[in-house]
């Protein structure tokens, strides 16, 4: 079983890897009994200072390192999908079941995906929605999400339910994770909804 932790890295630096560490950590000590600590930041050297998805795949030991340059995405549309028996509770490699979900997704931008109601996260990013007041972040996400984790702490999200049928009263959408950080989209569509 091999697991996956990305890291933005630019200018030669790691963002926020308190947070990866932590998650790498407890990761391999809950499924591998691992007691060992790891720094991430003194095995990450990029091969320059260019923007990159810094990819450490790893088990009981770290596996392989990559360096995969950003390119943006456009996010604006999101198909609503179904799975109630979806488990993706740590970053696995593999994530098979979330493409399979990402085979229907069919024009929209990415998915949005729906367990027993309501909703958990898109395939590659944690999700926020803004109520005019305050943004809010799904209570059960399928992945605790490392800035997802962060901006709970700092206070600048609450986790809620969040059920699909009632996405209408929300005027914002953000997607959040290492890489994207937290990208708000003034405008967005969740189809079949």
């Amino acid at each position: 079983m091999q697991l996956l932790e990305t890291i933005k890295v630019d200018q030669g630096k790691p963002f926020f890897i308190s947070f990866h560490n932590e998650r790498f950590n407890s990761s391999q000590q809950a499924l591998f009994g691992t007691q060992e600590k790891v720094d991430l930041s003194t095995i990450i050297n990029p091969p320059d200072l260019n923007c990159y998805r810094c990819r450490v795949i790893y088990s009981k030991t770290i596996e392989n390192i990559e360096f995969i340059p950003y390119q943006s995405r456009i996010f604006k549309t999101f198909q609503a999908v179904y799975d109630d028996e979806i488990k993706y509770n740590f970053k696995y490699l593999d994530r098979s079941a979330i493409q399979k979900l990402e085979q229907l997704k069919k024009e929209a931008n990415d998915i949005l995906i729906i367990k027993q109601g309501v909703i958990t996260d898109t395939s590659i990013a944690n999700v926020a929605f803004f109520d005019g007041e305050q943004w809010v972040t799904p209570v059960n996400p399928l992945l605790k999400g490392t800035t997802r984790e962060r901006l709970l702490k700092e206070g600048k999200i609450k986790p809620e339910v969040i059920e699909l049928k009632n996405t209408k009263k929300y005027s914002k959408m953000a997607l959040m994770n290492a890489i994207l950080g937290f990208k708000i989209l003034e405008e967005f569509q969740i189809i079949g909804g």
